[in-house]
């Protein structure tokens, strides 16, 4: 029973989160995603209602612990936004707590050149 209240919780939290922000064409919003064994970035345009680019860590090479994949992932979802040509984004971290894989996964993007 733990983990169903858990998974209510984070649903209401990322509900409360998507009222508040909103990805554009110029300014897309960057939703992450993660299971057990994967994390998944994506970055949307919510007035198109169009996904611009997703990254995930299932298909890549990317090797390592659970955090320094979410950092790889992180990654290559800001190589994929430039070449887009997307600059900024608005960060939208799924009502998970910005800890863990979530951060490195921010941090790597940032790292690489996306600007939050």
């Amino acid at each position: 029973m733990a983990t169903a209240k858990k998974v209510v919780r984070r649903l209401k939290l990322r509900r409360g989160i998507r009222n508040k922000i909103s990805g554009s064409s110029n300014m897309p919003r960057l939703a992450v995603y993660k299971s057990n064994k994967a994390i998944y970035a994506q970055l949307i345009d919510d007035v198109a209602g169009a996904t611009i680019a997703s990254v995930t860590s299932l298909g890549s090479e990317l090797k390592g612990t659970k955090t320094e994949v979410a950092k790889g992932v992180g990654g290559l979802i800001a190589d994929a936004a430039k070449a887009k040509g997307v600059e900024s984004v608005v960060f939208d971290r799924g009502g998970y707590v910005y800890h863990g894989r979530v951060k490195a996964l921010a941090d790597g993007a940032r790292e690489a050149g996306l600007k939050f």
